[in-house]
């Protein structure tokens, strides 16, 4: 049985709340928040995510006002954190857990993490003896599912995950950009979650806002798939998508982010495999990887009147290959496109390919 009571996917993230003065994190805007809050309510959604150091301290305090105060404890899920970081001595941790059970007025919490887990904490955490101390909260019924959130490499999350095997979720910062980076590592982890059967909540799904404002080949990408999402939907749907994923955590600013998530979560679909590596393909195009995002598909090579390899072509730009000759051998040139637009019409990317063949040619002809 799964331990989230929604089959919605989208978690209202409360670290980056709408605020009255926007060079005071701890100057919350509570009616605008208020509002968000009751659309997201209206809408069938029901987690929410805060901890103890959000807004300056000031998070959970908010969070007692714009959702505890106004709603009935069993309509929607609360999850809050304890950070290592913020204590002196492992007694505080008790007077931590206690404040904030004053600070929401929540009675209890529907998932409590051990927050942003490290090489340079986990001895730390387990020295003070947190999981131990968390799992007596659970058996008291102060907390009803315990997990933690993680920002390491995949090997110490199975360390973790194999040491501490009774861990409910783990929350994991994946997004397509880093999906194959080396320093977040957000597909290895994932599996490593996957593999250990433990269930995942993502945050930073746009990577704090990195993968809303795109370049514009990577926007121009996405708008000629599909023009009527914008372009942070991809970036969430991404995540989403993934099997042992059961919630994105979106911290969603303004009613403009909220009505926007909602409007593709609410009955959300999962990318197809062809939309997956869609955007993968933009992740690579916005870390400089990539120039041409070409998946090698081959489906316009098919029809080309001059036999042009065009997948190759655009393997070697992007590798800044030298052996053109190689690439052409017993086919057309770049140069030799006539433009007939059959492979434009064919591509699953929707790539102005006989553009990217002129690229080619002014570099290697």
């Amino acid at each position: 049985m799964s331990i989230f009571t929604s089959d919605k996917k989208l978690g209202f993230g409360t670290m980056r709340l709408p605020l009255n003065d926007s060079g005071k994190e701890t100057d919350i805007d509570i009616e605008q928040s208020c509002k968000m809050v009751d659309y997201f309510m209206e809408q069938g959604f029901t987690y929410f995510d805060t901890a103890w150091m959000y807004h300056g301290f000031e998070s959970e305090n908010a969070v007692k006002k714009i959702l505890v105060d106004r709603y009935p404890r069993e309509s929607y899920t609360l999850a809050t954190k304890f950070h290592v970081g913020f204590v002196k001595s492992s007694e505080e941790k008790e007077k931590v857990f206690t404040t904030q059970l004053q600070k929401t007025g929540a009675g209890y919490f529907d998932y409590y993490l051990i927050h942003d887990i490290e090489r340079g904490n986990y001895d730390k955490y387990k020295e003070y003896d947190a999981f131990n101390w968390a799992r007596d909260k659970k058996a008291k019924g102060l907390i009803k599912h315990l997990g933690f959130s993680f920002h390491s490499d995949a090997e110490l999350l199975d360390q973790i995950l194999t040491e501490q095997p009774d861990m409910e979720f783990v929350q994991l910062q994946i997004n397509y950009l880093d999906w194959e980076s080396e320093n977040v590592q957000s597909r290895k982890c994932y599996e490593v979650a996957t593999k250990h059967n433990c269930p995942v909540i993502v945050m930073e799904p746009v990577k704090g806002g990195t993968l809303v404002n795109v370049p514009d080949a990577v926007k121009t990408m996405f708008k000629d798939r599909e023009p009527d999402l914008s372009i942070p939907s991809w970036a969430i749907r991404f995540v989403a998508s993934l099997d042992n994923v059961k919630m994105v955590l979106s911290g969603m600013s303004n009613m403009e982010q909220m009505l926007d998530n909602c409007s593709y979560m609410k009955e959300f679909k999962p990318l197809s495999d062809d939309e997956m590596d869609l955007c993968k393909m933009a992740g690579k195009m916005i870390s400089g990887d990539i120039k041409i995002p070409c998946t090698g598909c081959s489906y316009c090579t098919e029809g080309c009147p001059l036999d042009i390899a065009i997948p190759k072509l655009f393997a070697l730009y992007n590798e800044d290959g030298s052996d053109y000759e190689a690439a052409v051998a017993g086919g057309g040139k770049a140069s030799e496109c006539v433009e007939c637009g059959q492979c434009e019409g064919i591509c699953p990317q929707h790539l102005p390919v006989t553009t990217y063949l002129k690229d080619v040619a002014n570099k290697y002809e």
